[in-house]
């Protein structure tokens, strides 16, 4: 069960929900990218010392060069989302923010089959049509 990337994926959407709930009261009274800041030493933190108690930090072998680019990238789209995120939490209702933060589904789609060569089956592309309706709809108001 713990190489089934799909409970990742639930256990990943259910850590993503928590998120936008705590993150919405534990921004209520302080600026928002400091919110950011204690978020990302937290995750670096626990992440160190997860790797360390498993082992994983001692040896970690070579990184490739093309590895390091890509992580690198990923690391400022991160810190880049988060700062966003954290800002439109505090400016607005989680019920609202979040739906839209999770166009990013409906991005992904679009940036695999541009640039990863992923081709969605048809019931693939009818979810991330309903996805982006379903995050237009909530967050239009009446």
């Amino acid at each position: 069960m713990t190489s089934s990337w799909q409970v990742w994926a639930v256990l990943s959407a259910l850590f993503a929900a928590l998120t936008a709930i705590f993150a919405k009261v534990g921004v209520e009274s302080i600026n928002s990218d400091l919110a950011t800041l204690i978020r990302t030493a937290i995750v670096l933190i626990t992440l160190s010392l997860i790797l360390f108690a498993t082992g994983q930090l001692s040896n970690p072998g070579a990184i490739p060069p093309r590895s390091w680019i890509f992580l690198v990238l990923s690391a400022l789209g991160t810190g880049a989302s988060w700062l966003c995120y954290f800002r439109a939490l505090k400016l607005g209702p989680a019920t609202l923010v979040a739906p839209i933060d999770k166009l990013s589904v409906v991005l992904v789609a679009l940036f695999g089959v541009l640039f990863l060569g992923e081709r969605p089956s048809l019931n693939g592309w009818i979810g991330i049509v309903l996805i982006a309706a379903g995050a237009v709809l909530i967050a239009v108001k009446s």
